[in-house]
């Protein structure tokens, strides 16, 4: 199966320390690879991941001036872009995920 998995961008995945959405989404991602899963991560670059990495910025934003909203928005934007090549899209984000959410049309299979 053919999985996204979107993470807000405010911390790296994993967490270096409390990190609980973050947390969650490594815990997720790393076992549906391991599985045998495809499994693509949208997250900050400097996430460690067995997954395919999409960075939605360079590094996990938490203490920077960037502007957080627009980054987290277009790191959702870019897996929505992608849709079709994903069976399921596993989001974690807030209100940017579900803003999008209704823009995306999956055909169902047959079968």
């Amino acid at each position: 199966m053919r999985i996204a998995m979107v993470s807000p961008l405010e911390i790296r995945v994993p967490p270096y320390g409390y990190g609980g959405t973050e947390l969650v989404v490594s815990l997720l991602t790393e076992e549906l690879v391991r599985r045998g899963h495809d499994v693509t991560l949208f997250a900050s670059g400097d996430s460690r991941t067995s997954a395919r990495l999409r960075a939605g910025s360079e590094r996990f934003l938490r203490g920077t001036s960037r502007d957080k909203a627009i980054l987290n928005m277009l790191n959702v934007v870019a897996c929505m872009k992608r849709a079709s090549q994903f069976n399921i899209i596993h989001n974690h984000t807030s209100f940017e995920g579900l803003a999008l959410a209704g823009l995306v049309g999956f055909e169902p299979e047959d079968g």
